[in-house]
């Protein structure tokens, strides 16, 4: 792997546009416990916040800036996932291991799938309207356009981030039990390779940077920021990040990499047009402020904060500057 850069606090150039700049803070008031991750309804500009802890579902208007619903019956909810195609929310929950379909309009339920233990991070692929969960038995579920489970991929260990390629190939799964990267074909539906993490464990985050064909991946043991190449699973970057990393996300557009840490910074990374990546900037959050969603057509980064000493859990928003500049 390559040698991690120093991260840097500020610019090399004073005047230089900072990559992520905070625009709004909205509250999540009531909210206590672990946040985690969220889904963007875009059309309707709804931001959607699983607060696994508070055992609730926020719907945070985005026109507005404020929240405006907190739906409550969820047995910790972890992901989210929001299919356009059929106007549906699923959320997977970790304490009862159901997955439940809502209503994209009234958040009404109108179907439950068992999955046995754990349903964690969910996927929504847009060309077939399969949704994808995790789940605690070591597997993907798959299930169709009308909710229904039609397979699973076991995977080893508890899968968690997984990210597909667009044309539907390959998925990528963290297995952090097995310190590795399991890659399954959905065709067939099996793992036909596995790329070993050496230097790094606790492989939680992922995300996937198909132009550049780089996976990178987030560890916590130590904190790095790892990239792999998908041609060859070959690591080819090993990156310094703040602690407690959960979420990851590929800007293409302007060449950038953001990784969300529970430390309380987004670290900011930047392609120098070789290839080669290196830190531009950590950008203060809060603390425990560990998840996070970056939504390519606006440029803005979604990052929420729990409740800590007397302030409300809240979401920022960053935006960032047009591609180009």
């Amino acid at each position: 792997m390559l040698a991690g850069l120093l991260l840097l606090s500020v610019p090399s150039v004073a005047s230089a546009e900072p990559p992520l700049r905070a625009v709004a803070d909205v509250p999540l008031p009531g909210v206590t416990g672990r946040i985690d991750h969220m889904a963007l309804d875009p059309a309707g500009r709804r931001l959607f916040v699983a607060a696994l802890g508070n055992n609730t579902l926020e719907v945070v208007d985005l026109r507005e800036g404020k929240r405006t619903r907190s739906v409550t019956g969820f047995e910790e909810p972890q992901g989210l996932a929001f299919a356009r195609g059929s106007n549906r929310l699923a959320v997977a929950n970790g304490g009862d291991g159901s997955c439940v379909a809502l209503d994209g309009e009234s958040l009404d339920r109108v179907a439950t799938i068992d999955l046995g233990d754990d349903a964690d991070n969910v996927r929504y692929d847009a060309a077939t309207g399969r949704l994808f969960v995790g789940h605690g038995e070591g597997a993907i579920a798959i299930l169709d356009a009308g909710f229904r489970r039609i397979g699973d991929v076991p995977v080893g260990g508890h899968p968690e981030s997984f990210q597909l390629e667009a044309d539907g190939r390959r998925m990528f799964v963290n297995v952090p039990s097995a310190r590795e990267v399991a890659v399954v074909d959905l065709e067939r539906r099996a793992v036909v390779g596995r790329w070993t993490l050496r230097d790094a464990a606790d492989n939680f985050p992922m995300a996937l940077d198909e132009a550049r064909a780089r996976l990178w991946i987030g560890c916590r043991k130590p904190s790095r920021l790892v990239g792999i190449d998908t041609r060859s699973g070959r690591a080819v970057a090993s990156l310094h990040v703040d602690g407690d990393p959960d979420d990851v996300f590929v800007d293409a557009r302007r060449g950038r990499v953001y990784v969300a840490c529970g430390a309380g910074f987004v670290d900011v990374f930047g392609d120098e047009g070789s290839g080669a990546y290196r830190s531009i900037a950590r950008v203060p959050t809060a603390a425990g402020a560990r998840t996070a969603l970056f939504a390519p057509e606006t440029g803005r980064l979604y990052v929420a904060a729990p409740r800590r000493e007397g302030r409300d859990a809240f979401v920022r928003i960053f935006e960032a500057p047009p591609a180009g500049r």
